[in-house]
């Protein structure tokens, strides 16, 4: 069972938010304005914001402070991030982001309950932590990252979970791409409902 670390309707903790491109998965390539929040119990050991885990290293921002700084971008799109987003109550935030006529998008391990209301949902699940049926049934896309062989099985027992129109991606593990990369393109010709999704933003050197 997850622990909610953040009840509060006012406030968030806060990593760091940032303007940019999307760099995976259907929106590719869209400019996009990150909100990073802090707190995670699923505990990658791939993970690369390791530093996110911890959400009480993070400031305590306004849902006001966090909008107006996403606002001042002509960017539409909003993705909240973590740490996992979903340990926190997101309905305010999403519905003021909504006021200011951002399309909310979410990624998340899909771990922790449902909260706020969302445009896009990119489900990326863990094997430290599984994801709750409810939010495989409400993700748009199933984003699985490949460390190892045996994690195309698991990526087929979670395309089983989601709805049938979720798009089905398969990722290489950043530090495994070179290994993982061939082993995709392979499966995904054997299998093409999956697609290929790499971080584009890390070999173009964007946050």
């Amino acid at each position: 069972m997850s622990v909610l670390i953040s009840n509060s309707t006012s406030t968030l903790p806060v990593m760091e938010q940032f303007y940019t491109i999307q760099g995976e998965g259907l929106y590719q390539g869209k400019a996009a304005y990150f909100i990073r929040l802090g707190g995670c119990d699923v505990g990658c050991h791939w993970c690369d914001v390791k530093e996110s885990w911890d959400a009480d290293k993070h400031p305590q921002l306004t849902i006001d402070s966090i909008v107006q700084e996403a606002a001042a971008n002509p960017g539409r799109i909003a993705v909240i991030t973590g740490g996992e987003p979903l340990m926190h109550r997101l309905d305010a935030l999403t519905k003021a982001l909504h006021k200011k006529g951002f399309r909310t998008h979410m990624e998340t391990s899909g771990s922790s309950p449902l909260s706020g209301s969302w445009d896009w949902i990119t489900l990326s699940p863990k094997k430290f932590k599984a994801p709750l049926p409810e939010v495989c049934k409400a993700a748009n896309e199933l984003k699985v990252v490949i460390f190892n062989k045996s994690d195309f099985a698991w990526a087929e027992k979670h395309a089983a979970m989601v709805d049938k129109s979720c798009r089905l991606y398969l990722q290489p593990e950043w530090g495994k791409s070179a290994e993982m990369t061939p082993l995709i393109i392979d499966y995904i010709k054997d299998n093409p409902q999956w697609q290929l999704s790499l971080q584009i933003h890390k070999y173009i050197n964007v946050p």
